[in-house]
C-alpha cells in the first residue's frame, strides 16, 4: 500500500476553480497556494495543510486507509467553516489513478463528487473535482469543477 505516499513533503499548488460548481460555463478563477503534507502509521494516514494567500483561507485534508475495506477515505475542512465534510472514499487503480466518490450538497441540491487523482511522479500530481447531479448514472453529467495542479517545491 504505497496511497499517499507521493505527498509527502512542501508543494506549490495552482489552483482552477468554476465560478459555480454546476455550470460549466461559470468562467474559471485561477489562484495559487502552497501545501505541506506528512504521513502518519507507517503510511496509512496522510494529513496535509493548504494555504491560498490571496484567498485568505486555508484547508486541512486527512486521508485514512481501511486495512478491512482496501479503501482511502478523504476527509476535508477549511477555515472558512471549521466543519468536516462528507467524506469521500476509494482507491488507486492500476494505473495509479486514485479514483474517490461520495455525497455531497452544493447550492442546496444532493450532489455526488468524485475525486480524481491522477499524473503522480516525484515531482507532479493532479487532483480534480466534479459534481454529478444525476447520482452519476452518465459520464456527460459530471461537472469539473476544481483542478489543482502540484508541482514540488
Amino acid at each position: 500500500m504505497n496511497g499517499f505516499d507521493f505527498l509527502e513533503g512542501r508543494w506549490n499548488v495552482h489552483n482552477r476553480m468554476l465560478a459555480d460548481f454546476l455550470d460549466p460555463g461559470s468562467g474559471w478563477e485561477e489562484f495559487d497556494g502552497h501545501t505541506t503534507g506528512h504521513l502518519h502509521w507507517s503510511g496509512a494516514a496522510h494529513v496535509d495543510e493548504v494555504v491560498f494567500p490571496s484567498k485568505g483561507f486555508c484547508g486541512l485534508t486527512v486521508r485514512l486507509y481501511e486495512p478491512e475495506t482496501g479503501e482511502w477515505t478523504l476527509n476535508w475542512a477549511d477555515s472558512r467553516t471549521g466543519r468536516l465534510e462528507p467524506p469521500v472514499r476509494g482507491r488507486f487503480d492500476a494505473d495509479g489513478t486514485g479514483r474517490f466518490h461520495g455525497d455531497d450538497h452544493y447550492a442546496g441540491r444532493a450532489v455526488r463528487v468524485r475525486f480524481l487523482w491522477s499524473g503522480i511522479t516525484a515531482t507532479t500530481a493532479r487532483w480534480e473535482q466534479a459534481f454529478s447531479v444525476d447520482g452519476e448514472e452518465t459520464e456527460e453529467t459530471w461537472v469539473t469543477n476544481r483542478v489543482m495542479t502540484f508541482t514540488r517545491a
